[in-house]
């Protein structure tokens, strides 16, 4: 198996001072000189078994310090296209001190000049270019940003109007529709207020020209007992009809046209007038002192039929007027006549 050649000690000895972007290896020393040739440096056939060889780190080193160079080209356009500031300038070391064939070893070109100082932006472009290249970059992100943030503000704003707009039409909605319902609330209670003034209306003139049809039993009276009151003067244990106190003599008068069927002597009644109308009501006119009409006789509305008594079962005179509908039960006299538009 062939092997390396020992390697052969170097003129090259960095000091303490000059760094190729790296940190010096304390644990490496001491530095011997090497200078390495195309013998020495040939690949050997088989294993590839590399030697170790002192002063191992100029290799290691320049390799991490390309590898860095690259990345941080490369983070220096990432930085101005983001930031749109101008790319950083990043110069290669002076390596003018290292021999050829160490700079064939870590893959530098021996033709360029010694020592450049050559700014590196971007991959195939100038400094210039690669800043004018940023700015326009961030020209144009800015323009989008500002453009979708003017987007945005104006469909705010559109988004405002309408809502703006649907709450003044809903306000608007509701004020009509309040405005409709008062409108038909007033004018209900109008029609109904006619309608009822149309009604009083109506009864006052019915009962006017009632009133033209009926009259009052009598005059000059003072209403003493009512329809239901109770007492033990009455055999049914309740007045049955209303009573008109008046001075004996009175006349009696017939409150509508109707036919006399029954004129004479009734018992507790004393003096009776039945006057039957012609929708079958019965008017009682009783306790009368006189009778002025006969049985069958027929009469219209202010007759006189008889005069005020206090015969029968009475305290004193007066007209007890009894009503009895198609003859049947006696009904409240008072409520009576006030549908016949008479106020006793």
């Amino acid at each position: 198996m062939a092997s390396n050649r020992s390697a052969q000690s170097t003129s090259f000895a960095p000091n303490e001072t000059q760094t190729f972007g790296f940190a010096p290896h304390t644990d490496e020393g001491p530095w011997e000189e090497w200078n390495p040739t195309e013998e020495s440096l040939r690949t050997v056939r088989g294993r590839h078994r590399v030697g170790k060889q002192r002063g191992g780190g100029l290799a290691r080193s320049s390799t991490v310090l390309g590898v860095g160079v690259m990345a941080a080209v490369g983070a220096g356009g990432m930085a101005t296209a983001q930031s749109g500031k101008p790319p950083v300038s990043i110069s290669m070391p002076d390596l003018s001190s290292v021999t050829d064939s160490a700079k064939e070893l870590i893959g530098e070109d021996t033709s360029a000049p010694k020592g450049s100082a050559t700014p590196l932006s971007s991959a195939g472009l100038t400094t210039t270019d690669a800043a004018a290249g940023s700015s326009d970059a961030g020209e144009a992100l800015r323009a989008r940003i500002m453009e979708q943030a003017e987007s945005q503000q104006d469909r705010m704003a559109a988004a405002a109007v309408q809502a703006a707009e649907d709450a003044a039409a809903k306000k608007a909605a509701a004020a009509a529709a309040k405005a409709q319902d008062d409108a038909e609330a007033k004018a209900a209670a109008a029609k109904k207020k006619a309608e009822e003034e149309a009604r009083r209306k109506a009864e006052a003139e019915r009962l006017a020209a009632l009133a033209r049809q009926y009259a009052l039993p009598t005059s000059s009276y003072t209403l003493t007992s009512r329809f239901g009151d109770a007492g033990g003067m009455w055999s049914s244990g309740y007045h049955t009809g209303l009573d008109f106190a008046a001075p004996t003599g009175t006349l009696i008068k017939a409150i509508h046209s109707g036919t006399v069927t029954e004129a004479g002597w009734a018992g507790s009644y004393g003096y009776r007038t039945v006057l039957t109308l012609d929708d079958g009501t019965e008017l009682w006119f009783c306790h009368q002192s006189s009778i002025s009409v006969t049985a069958g006789q027929k009469v219209t509305t202010g007759d006189v039929i008889g005069r005020v008594g206090a015969t029968g079962n009475v305290t004193g005179p007066h007209l007890h007027l009894e009503v009895h509908p198609g003859g049947g039960d006696a009904i409240d006299p008072m409520a009576w006549l006030q549908n016949k538009g008479l106020t006793p």
